[in-house]
């Protein structure tokens, strides 16, 4: 598929699914979402909704303030990585938009910024070198020829690179985000606008994160028969309300702690009828984007949305994983004093190793700077937790799930809550005391800034190999059970990166590969060696 020119980057079939609408009730279960055939009337595109609305999206209440944007916040904020204009309040399921071909099969914030997003994705390319390189390989053999995938994940430009390498190997996708907060608009309109059917947007409600999903899953003349995760949601949505439809995937693939433990949950449960891929715990994620990705962009995610200056100041990481190890490195080398929490004794014996103090959150709360969680669970950092922050305490999330910090606890009448910038709140005590709420405790990294190209072109080379092993293999070889990416597929995609950095591996002799007991070719480690 050629990349789309200036003036014609909307491409695509025509599709005439009708619209759908959900009722207005708030949507605690997914699997009873009710639909309506009601079609909606909205502008088509091109024209400008004259008389709009403010959206509900900051309900204007005698404990909610916000702030205007000053000059400085908003120039601080003006990244394209993350330029998602909010001038339209009219939500996208009130329109009705058609790319330059007619396609219709897709809800986005405004396809008119497709051009710009277009721009967007051919920047992560130059960045994605594994990624291209898979695709420039494969796209001859087609080895996703015939699969349907579904795909819920982070919609931005390092996506949109998957997206249509899935295709050019002979993919059909439908896909939706697997965080509100974390699409990047202009690169939603740019997939919609090349005729991918795309249902997403920054700032959805959590009924308009469930509708997306079940816009993906059940549409006309489609049935998936794989599925591509990032949390587990599309998963837990398709096996809940559509078992019939979960009975005909092939396999699943998911990347992310959370959606890994619901999938081990549902397996030990037997619930889980298709094999799943873990490429979460595959080395070349693990070890690349978890650690190197994290080290990077928690940084980069303070800085833009607070402007804080780390040096001297002390910080809580919950959490000693590879992301939690990637967070301390950076904001150590930056001269903060870093305490670690950890339930895990052989992470926390590697953090005291690594120069940190091992606490327990109640012993530190109220000295603490800034507090990052980094644990996939729920309920880390509490209201009682929060009570006793200072003035001024940075509160984050840097794991994927957004349970961590227990957001709901503050929407209470004695608290204040004050929009200062985009994804930036201040939650104000009656007695003035206030912290500084970032991406109301979803993933900081994705909602406040952006993530580093080439080390999401090593997930993606991950993702698209394991859809690939899962749709070819031949009947029986998967069980329904969670597998982890075979070893000679990690080693492949770390080959594929090699080149960027003119890097020269060594080759056994045959003497050496017989003392050592390998394939010249690889897999070069046992399945349980850890790096």
């Amino acid at each position: 598929m050629s990349n789309p020119g200036e003036n014609d980057c909307l491409l695509g079939t025509e599709s005439n699914a009708n619209p759908i609408t959900i009722t207005d009730s708030p949507v605690t279960d997914p699997g009873s979402v009710v639909k309506s055939i009601e079609g909606t009337n909205a502008a088509i595109l091109g024209q400008r909704k004259l008389d709009s609305k403010a959206s509900g999206a900051l309900k204007k209440s005698s404990r909610y303030r916000s702030r205007s944007l000053s000059a400085s916040s908003t120039d601080s904020y003006s990244s394209a990585s993350y330029s998602s204009s909010d001038e339209d309040d009219v939500s996208p399921r009130e329109k009705t938009q058609k790319n330059y071909s007619g396609f219709s099969d897709f809800c986005v914030k405004n396809i008119e910024q497709c051009v710009f997003g277009r721009r967007e994705i051919e920047i992560a390319e130059q960045e994605m070198p594994g990624i291209m390189a898979l695709r420039k390989r494969a796209v001859e053999d087609k080895p996703l020829k015939n699969a349907k995938i579904v795909g819920c994940t982070h919609i931005n430009a390092q996506t949109a690179v998957l997206i249509e390498t899935l295709v050019e190997l002979g993919a059909q996708v439908r896909w939706c985000a697997c965080n509100i907060f974390s699409t990047q608009n202009e690169v939603a309109a740019a997939l919609a606008g090349a005729g991918y059917p795309i249902f997403a947007w920054r700032g959805e409600t959590e009924e308009d994160f469930w509708w997306c999903i079940d816009r993906c899953i059940n549409a006309e003349n489609w049935q998936s028969n794989m599925i591509l995760d990032d949390g587990g949601d599309a998963t837990h949505l398709m096996l809940k309300k559509y078992p019939a439809m979960f009975k005909m995937i092939k396999g699943i693939v998911e990347e992310s702690v959370t959606g890994v433990h619901r999938l081990y949950q549902l397996s030990k449960a037997q619930k889980l009828t298709v094999p799943a891929m873990n490429v979460n715990d595959s080395v070349t994620k693990t070890k690349f984007d978890n650690l190197y990705s994290c080290r990077e962009s928690i940084i980069d995610s303070l800085k833009r949305s607070t402007d804080v200056m780390f040096g001297g100041k002390q910080v809580v990481l919950c959490g000693y994983g590879e992301v939690g190890k990637g967070c301390c490195q950076a904001l150590k080398g930056l001269g903060c004093v870093v305490y670690i929490t950890e339930i895990d004794p052989i992470c926390a014996l590697q953090a005291c190793m690594d120069g940190y103090r091992v606490v327990k959150l109640n012993e530190i709360i109220r000295y603490v700077d800034i507090v990052v969680t980094a644990t996939g669970n729920k309920n880390v950092v509490t209201r009682e937790h929060m009570d006793k922050m200072k003035n001024g305490c940075v509160v984050c999330n840097m794991g994927h799930s957004n349970t961590e910090i227990d957001v709901n606890s503050l929407r209470t009448p004695d608290l204040t809550w004050e929009k200062v910038r985009s994804q930036v709140d201040h939650i104000i005590w009656p007695d003035g005391k206030r912290i500084i709420l970032l991406a109301e405790g979803r993933l900081v990294n994705l909602s406040c800034s952006s993530l580093p190209s080439f080390v999401v072109s090593i997930t993606a080379a991950t993702q698209a190999l394991a859809l690939i092993e899962l749709f070819n293999a031949p009947h029986g070889r998967y069980k329904s059970d969670v597998y982890l990416l075979p070893k000679k597929m990690d080693e492949y995609v770390a080959s594929l990166h090699l080149p960027t950095f003119d890097a020269h591996l060594t080759e056994l002799s045959d003497d050496q590969a017989k003392y050592m007991g390998l394939n010249k070719a690889g897999p070069f480690k046992p399945n349980y060696y850890r790096y």
